[in-house]
């Protein structure tokens, strides 16, 4: 597959139109073998007959379309019918091992990568300490070499890479995958993401932000059938990765969900690293937790001190997570008002932490928002954890590559 640009997830790269409905003709038939795999996507087996009789296209259109699909390797032989007299027809399904996913989540000190399937299953991964702050071309350089060997180690060659998905801490304009103005991240601001990796690896590369991509992953692995959904990341900085109506929303600029800077009341002297006083961050991230547990004299730096004095059941650290809670859902409780979501899952390092945050987050978010908009809301951690990005960034790309118009490109290109 040739590179190709950013776009909206579930949406045709062309027209911007959600997937499902691209490629369709006037009468809202299926028109290109690329819409015709998309019933196969779901993993059913289904025989040539089933298919026309689901489509209403001729047979023989039918054959022509799962032969070209069976070409490309993205459709295989699963069997065979029941038979009601001669030979039984044979079945037709999806295969997601045809290809495969580099998955990578950068975060402020770390870096993970993951070889998936088409499925989003993990078939290998590998995690380093890194640090941001050294700039582009070294994390990238890393993640391209050891991305490399990733895919060596899992048996899978450089020809099988349908695309590479990139989670990065910070503000992303998604049409270009360049950083923009990154809080955390000196030198990426502007940078070729994209460029720099097709240069190695000339493939299809996705670029978000990391709690975009762990909403997006999250929800598809977890809470399909959630369509208003926020996925919460509390950890270094907090963040909210926005799905509503089905569909990811970043905003005019990628900052959608930036609740690390909405202001706290309680936070009025409390001064933010972004110039402002009052932010969410500075009162409930891991580090603001920490600090406020070392002026008490205990020794904490980091989110992951605090967790540990949690785990050893300190009460002044329970005491501050569970304020940080609160500080959570002061924010939470406008969003709510907003958007009415029905699941918000908490994720991040400090989520880790478990009923204790989330304990602070569910008293003030069920007590401040309307009850109307809290009927059937749910609030609950994350599922997926520290693999929730690998996840999304796999299903970032497989939603753009197995989309109708990629998949009728290649098949025209290899036809």
């Amino acid at each position: 597959m040739s590179p190709a640009p950013t776009r909206e997830p579930g949406k045709d790269p062309g027209t911007g139109v959600p997937t499902e409905q691209a490629g369709l003709d006037a009468a809202g038939s299926l028109s290109r073998a690329g819409d015709l795999f998309q019933l196969l996507r779901d993993g059913k087996a289904r025989t040539r007959a089933e298919l026309a009789l689901t489509t209403g296209l001729a047979r023989s259109t039918v054959a022509a379309r799962i032969d070209a699909l069976i070409l490309s390797g993205l459709v295989g032989p699963a069997g065979e019918a029941n038979s009601s007299g001669g030979r039984p027809p044979s079945r037709f399904a999806f295969n997601p091992a045809a290809r495969a996913v580099l998955a990578v989540d950068v975060g402020a000190t770390h870096v993970i990568i993951a070889v998936t399937d088409l499925r989003g299953t993990i078939l290998a991964e590998r995690r380093l300490a890194q640090e941001v702050s050294e700039g582009p071309e070294t994390v990238l350089g890393r993640v391209v070499e050891e991305g490399a060997s990733l895919l060596a180690e899992a048996g899978r060659a450089k020809t099988d890479l349908a695309g590479i998905g990139i989670g990065l801490p910070g503000p992303v304009e998604h049409a270009t995958g360049k950083p923009v103005k990154p809080p955390i991240m000196p030198g990426w601001d502007g940078f070729d993401v994209v460029r720099y990796v097709q240069r190695s690896l000339p493939v299809p590369v996705l670029v978000d932000n990391d709690v975009n991509i762990m909403a997006l992953g999250e929800r598809t692995a977890y809470w399909p059938e959630h369509q208003n959904f926020l996925f919460i990341k509390v950890a270094t900085g907090i963040g909210a990765g926005i799905i509503s109506s089905g569909e990811l929303q970043r905003g005019a600029n990628g900052t959608a969900g930036d609740l690390g800077h909405v202001r706290v009341p309680r936070g009025d002297d409390v001064l933010c690293r972004c110039g402002n006083y009052g932010c969410l961050e500075a009162l409930a991230s891991g580090p603001a937790v920490a600090r406020s547990l070392a002026v008490q004299g205990l020794t904490a730096e980091k989110g992951s001190d605090v967790l540990r004095l949690v785990a050893d059941g300190n009460l002044p650290a329970i005491q501050a997570l569970r304020q940080a809670g609160r500080d959570v859902g002061d924010v939470l409780a406008t969003v709510v008002n907003l958007l009415n979501p029905s699941m918000i899952v908490i994720g991040g390092s400090l989520g880790q932490a478990g009923e204790h945050l989330m304990a602070g987050v569910r008293e003030v978010v069920y007590r401040r928002s309307l009850p109307l908009a809290t009927t059937h809301l749910r609030i609950g951690l994350s599922m997926a954890g520290d693999q929730a990005a690998i996840l999304g960034a796999s299903q970032m790309v497989t939603q753009h590559v197995l989309s109708p118009a990629v998949i009728e490109a290649t098949l025209q290109a290899t036809g």
